[in-house]
Formats: structure tokens, C-alpha cells, sequence
């Protein structure tokens, strides 16, 4: 029998009990009637549960889910998502200023930067920290140097511990060939075809339509699969974010942001407000403010003048002051500051916030993208590999730390070919207009975009 992951109302109503409790909700009294009818967890790693549930319990989800939605939160004073509301809870919000676009070849660092970041954490995302140490000290590959792989790894720790089933075989060391389809690719991707359409004016109707043209439902995750089935039931944004759709903080609308700081250089508050509208079709409040912030850090490193703790201090001046996720990001860069090991770093991390978090929420992985871009002093190589061997989200914080430092470097030369070879300047993608595309040209082509008028 077929399970599609991330819609079956049975598997969200956990994932939504989760949200409830982060977002200052008490669902105790929901969460009583769901375990009474037998109602089961939300499934731990994978989209949907092996079984499916009786047709009474599938409808007494949808009507929790629902119900869920109507209680108040305790944090809507200090975590709103309406874009006015957040600008007033941001007294450094930047001014309006821009630079001169970056050069291509900087571009084409970080777009490379991004590929090579989420390829190093493909093989081993949704594996438990353990299992990325001892896989990787078993290649001789700790800290991280390299990209992943089987060689010389013993069998029966393969087995404890195996690969992503959907990476292994094109993402360990051994058998890249050129960048793999990932939707951490194809996201800026389609956010370069809306830039060409509709320019830095788009909409988030706009971002619909686009979705809904270009995007298979079935390359979708999370909180974009929900949004992109409320739009095929009539579900308009921004209600498309919020409508049984448990995973409006995760991590997706993050990966989703790069575009909009590389065409923003030097106007971080505009690259925010243009993540703000693209993020909104399918997240809310600190969901929101991860690509918001994401935006702004791009957009003040695409200036080529400030060294990666400016550009986090930019982004955290697009997020609001009390929010979780600018609490996350101040303890993150303070604990990377003060402390020597990284692994000390990881594991606080993970000891704050691993307890209450899904691994794809957004808090738990921007704060590890902020710890290791700050710990790793914006270089690359540390930058990346501190990023995968933080665990989580490892592909998606990989790409986004690889994105930021790639676009500091400033070429592709900087990178070390070690990285970037494998890659064959060449990416498969979803997105059809550019399968097969090289980094050179993406890197061309998000130039244009950067300075149109």
C-alpha cells in the first residue's frame, strides 16, 4: 500500500502536537482525546507510518489539526508573521543601501559552495550524531576533509549505521559524478526562474504559480508538500502556510533564501523582505524569520567587505529580538566564540535543543549554521565540514554554511579542488530549464538577475 509522506493527517497530528507546545499553544487537552482513541506518535524519521490508520481515526486527526490551529499562543506578541509586525520588533533593521553586484566568479563560488556543502551531508543526513563520528573515524576522515565514504569502513558498522538510502549512490567519494539532484539545489533554482519572470517585484501568488508549474508535488518535503496540496485543494496563500501544515517552522523556506540575498548585495533589509514573500507560501513565524535571516547574511557577504561574523550580525538584525530563533542564534554564536572544540559546540547544541525539536526544525539548524560559520571563521573547508559533522539537517546546513563561505572566498579558484572537481561543473536537477546546467552559467545568470534594475 502506498503511504505518501508528510500529508496523511494521522502522521501530522504528533509533528502538530510538537509545534503547539514550541509556539506557547497547550494542547494538553487535544493531545488526551488523540492518545485515548489510540493515536500514535508522529513517525521519527521517516514521512509517514508504516500502517494507516481506521477512517475514524484519520478523520479525529483532521478535526484535531484543526482545532489545534484556533489556540492561542503565548508567543504571537513577540513572534508574528505579518512583515510590519516584524520590522517593529527589529530596532536595527537595516536601511536601505546597495553595492554593486559580485563578481560572476564569486557567484559561481557560491553557488559551487552550496553544491559541495549539501553533497559532504547527503550520505549521512537523518543518522544520529554517533553514527556520522564513528563512519567518518573509521575512513580516516575526522575531522571532516573529505567527502564520505565506504572505503575501508567495517561492515558491521555499515549496517548500524547505513546511508541515505537516496544519496549513497551518488553522493559518497566513490561514485560522484557531477552534482546529484537535491531540492536544496532546486529550490534556488526555481527561485532564479522566478527572478527571470517576474523580477525582484514577485508576489507570493507569484511563487504559486511558479510551484504549481514547475515543481512535482513528488520533490517535495514537509512544510512545501503541504503548502503545494493546500494549493491544489484551493487553499490560497498565505493560508496555504498555516492549514494542517505542522511543519510551518522547519527548515525548508532556509534553503529556499539564497537567491534573494545574492540579487539584494548590500541591501539586507530588501534581500529579508524579498525571502519574506517567497517564505510565507508555506511557513510562519520563526520558519520565516530562518529565511529572512539566511537572505540578509548573503546579502551583506555578497558585498565582498565583511568578514562572516559582520554578515551574521547583519542577519540578526532581520529577526525579531525575542523571537526563538534570534535567542537561538545569539546562544549559538556565543557558545562557537568561547569554546575551543567544535564537538563541545555540537554537543551543547544538542543537548538545548534536540530534545524538543524535530532534526529538520529551523531553530535547531540555524543556529548549527550560525555556530559553524563562527567557529570556523567563514573558511570553507572548516565552515562545510563543521556544518555536516553538527548532525540534523546535515545536507541543508551544509549547503547554506557552504553558500555563505563559498560567496566570501570570492572564486572558484578558493575552493579547493579536492571539493569542487568531483563536481564536473555540472548539476542534475527537477527544475527542467536547468538539468545539466554548469555552475559558470548559473553563476552568469544570477549576475543578470543581481543588476537588473
Amino acid at each position: 500500500m502506498l503511504r505518501l509522506t508528510w500529508v496523511q493527517p494521522e502522521d501530522l497530528l504528533g509533528h502538530e502536537l510538537r509545534q503547539a507546545r514550541l509556539d506557547g499553544r497547550e494542547p494538553a487537552a487535544i493531545e488526551a482525546r488523540w492518545r485515548a482513541a489510540g493515536g500514535p506518535d508522529a513517525p521519527e524519521r521517516a514521512g509517514a507510518s508504516a500502517d494507516p490508520a481506521s477512517r475514524y481515526l484519520r478523520l479525529l486527526a483532521e478535526d484535531l489539526l484543526d482545532e489545534l490551529a484556533d489556540l492561542p499562543s503565548a508567543l504571537s506578541d513577540d513572534e508574528p508573521t505579518d512583515l510590519a509586525r516584524i520590522r517593529s520588533l527589529c530596532p536595527d533593521w537595516p536601511t536601505g543601501r546597495s553595492a554593486a553586484a559580485p563578481d560572476p566568479r564569486a557567484l559561481e563560488a557560491a553557488w559551487l559552495g552550496r553544491a559541495i556543502g549539501c553533497l559532504l551531508g547527503k550520505p549521512v543526513e537523518k543518522l544520529p550524531l554517533t553514527g556520522i563520528r564513528a563512519l567518518a573515524r573509521a575512513a580516516g576522515n575526522w575531522p571532516l576533509a573529505g567527502y564520505f565514504t565506504a572505503r575501508g569502513v567495517p561492515a558491521d558498522l555499515l549496517a548500524a549505521h547505513p546511508w541515505n538510502r537516496r544519496s549513497a549512490a551518488t553522493s559518497l567519494a566513490e561514485n560522484i559524478d557531477g552534482m546529484p539532484e537535491d531540492d536544496d539545489l532546486d529550490y534556488p533554482l526555481l527561485n532564479l526562474l522566478l527572478l527571470q519572470r517576474h523580477g525582484r517585484d514577485f508576489t507570493t501568488d507569484d511563487v504559486a504559480r511558479l510551484w504549481l508549474e514547475e515543481l512535482p508535488p513528488g520533490r517535495t518535503f514537509t512544510a512545501e508538500r503541504v503548502a503545494h496540496r493546500n494549493l491544489l485543494a484551493g487553499v490560497e496563500p498565505p493560508h496555504t502556510a498555516r492549514h494542517r501544515n505542522p511543519f510551518r517552522e522547519w527548515i525548508g523556506a532556509l534553503i529556499r533564501a539564497d537567491m534573494h540575498g545574492w540579487s539584494n548585495p548590500g541591501d539586507p533589509g530588501a534581500a529579508a523582505a524579498q525571502a519574506y514573500r517567497d517564505a510565507v507560501l508555506s511557513h510562519t513565524a520563526n520558519g520565516v524569520y530562518a529565511a529572512m535571516f539566511t537572505a540578509a547574511v548573503i546579502a551583506a557577504a555578497a558585498t565582498g567587505g565583511h568578514d562572516v561574523h559582520a554578515c551574521l550580525r547583519t542577519g540578526r538584525t532581520v529577526v525579531p529580538a525575542r523571537s526563538r530563533l534570534g535567542t537561538a542564534i545569539d546562544h549559538a554564536v556565543r557558545l562557537a566564540t568561547a569554546t575551543r572544540g567544535f564537538d563541545e559546540v555540537v554537543d551543547a547544541l544538542h543537548a538545548r535543543y534536540g530534545p524538543g525539536h524535530h532534526w529538520v526544525h529551523a531553530i535547531p539548524n540555524t543556529a548549527l549554521i550560525a555556530a559553524a560559520l563562527t567557529h570556523a571563521d567563514g573558511d570553507f573547508t572548516g565552515s562545510i565540514s563543521r556544518a555536516v559533522a553538527g548532525g540534523w539537517d546535515t545536507d541543508s546546513c551544509g549547503a547554506t554554511a557552504g553558500s555563505v563561505a563559498g560567496l566570501l572566498a570570492g572564486s572558484p579558484g578558493a575552493l579547493p579542488d579536492r571539493w569542487r572537481a568531483p563536481l564536473k561543473n555540472r548539476l542534475a536537477s527537477t527544475v527542467a530549464d536547468f538539468d545539466g546546467t554548469g555552475f559558470d552559467t548559473l553563476a552568469h545568470l544570477t549576475h543578470l538577475e543581481a543588476t537588473r534594475p
